[in-house]
């Protein structure tokens, strides 16, 4: 099947828009050697949408933007942050499964004398559900020979890792290592078109009127390839995510983490949905359950039409964080169980010293029938996200 016209387009034909949308960003740890460099990886507005650019001139999402492509799949360096995050479940002929999640952030500071500076975070890892074994790396370079971001297709580069359009077939090529351990090539092909989170274009983060973003997602790609761990090769199929958010944002006040999901089912429909924590133990009111539906439209749940119950929690032995990674969530008489297929799926934060868990689920429904995949994600609870973040 070929990916969706509007890959191609110079309008939006076939985007879908509803509201919410979740991503997120971090910042470095203040001994690396970068630290010189004024770099904040946030997620979250905190200026009013009123304004067009931040206090010092970055841009601000704003209502009714003209989304085109394939350029507005690449990079906005008039934001401050932006990422492409891509996560799969991968199967081998031979009954193997892989879990996958690789992203590609770039960040920007403006120095006293207005010169701005690029700097390219990313993060990648692999699961062997078979063996239970989890890889991940994280790696940081300036924008430059060793990495890249184009600004009129998508082409991102970090070292070796790579995410490339080829505009002549619509296909995306994916090449990442982890570490010395294992190889990531994939071919990806859109099997739904890009989806537009959000009212008006823009995606509300937080519970004030000012914390938002442009979110775009492509909710099911079609991906073929190999994974290569050691000298093992793997000639494998399957489906992935990828999101691609821009903003000139920060954690919203009294915001301490979140909880979030996509979920790919087998009907042909996906979920996405995330729960904002607040310090106060409470749920972000932005907290929002998107159903896309077969044909790629879209359909909004408020945070309170919907429940996020943890079943089950695991102690990391690295960090000692405890995680909730097993979880169930109830809306409009649908059950879903996200059962994680391996505990350890922990990122460490080797760089930007703020771990998280970011892992592959099946998805059971009420009778405990697998209808699906997922990945989940599940931050702030390691350490406060605003300690890192400039807040309190």
């Amino acid at each position: 099947m070929k990916p969706h016209r509007s890959w191609k387009s110079r309008q939006r034909p076939g985007v879908r828009q509803s509201s919410g949308a979740f991503a997120w960003s971090t910042r470095l740890l203040q001994n690396h050697p970068l630290r010189a460099l004024p770099l904040f990886l946030v997620f979250f507005t905190t200026t009013l949408l009123s304004q067009t650019t931040t206090p010092d001139g970055f841009a601000l999402p704003q209502p009714n933007r003209k989304f085109t492509f394939p350029r507005d799949h690449a990079s906005h360096p008039e934001f401050r942050t932006e990422w492409r995050y891509l996560t799969g479940h991968l199967d081998s002929a031979q009954g193997k499964r892989f879990g996958f999640q690789v992203t590609f952030f770039r960040q920007a500071s403006r120095d006293p004398s207005n010169k701005v500076t690029h700097l390219h975070l990313a993060h990648a890892a692999l699961l062997d559900a078979a063996s239970g074994k989890f890889m991940h790396e994280e790696r940081l370079n300036r924008e430059g020979w060793d990495a890249f971001s184009s600004s009129t297709t998508l082409d991102v580069r970090n070292a070796n890792w790579s995410l490339k359009l080829d505009e002549a077939t619509n296909r995306i090529d994916l090449t990442a290592t982890v570490k010395a351990e294992a190889v990531l090539k994939l071919d990806l092909e859109a099997a739904k078109p890009v989806v537009i989170f959000g009212k008006d274009g823009v995606s509300r983060k937080g519970i004030s009127e000012s914390a938002a973003s442009h979110y775009l997602t492509f909710p099911r790609l079609k991906a073929g390839g190999s994974v290569k761990i050691g000298s093992n090769e793997h000639a494998v199929t399957g489906e992935a995510w990828m999101d691609h958010e821009f903003s000139s944002s920060q954690l919203d006040e009294g915001q301490a983490g979140w909880d979030w999901a996509a979920i790919q089912l087998t009907d042909g429909r996906e979920i996405m949905v995330y729960r904002m924590r607040r310090t106060d133990g409470s749920t972000d009111a932005a907290s929002t359950l998107t159903w896309i539906e077969k044909d790629a439209s879209l359909r909004a749940v408020k945070h309170d039409g919907f429940t996020w119950k943890p079943l089950a929690t695991w102690e990391s032995p690295h960090t000692q964080a405890t995680y909730p990674n097993h979880v169930r969530i109830e809306s409009e008489g649908h059950l879903f169980e996200l059962r994680p297929l391996v505990q350890d799926q922990e990122q460490g934060g080797e760089i930007t010293r703020l771990p998280y868990w970011e892992g592959a689920c099946d998805v059971l429904d009420a009778d405990g029938q697998v209808i699906g995949r997922a990945f989940l994600e599940l931050a702030g609870y390691a350490g406060n996200l605003q300690r890192y973040l400039g807040g309190k």
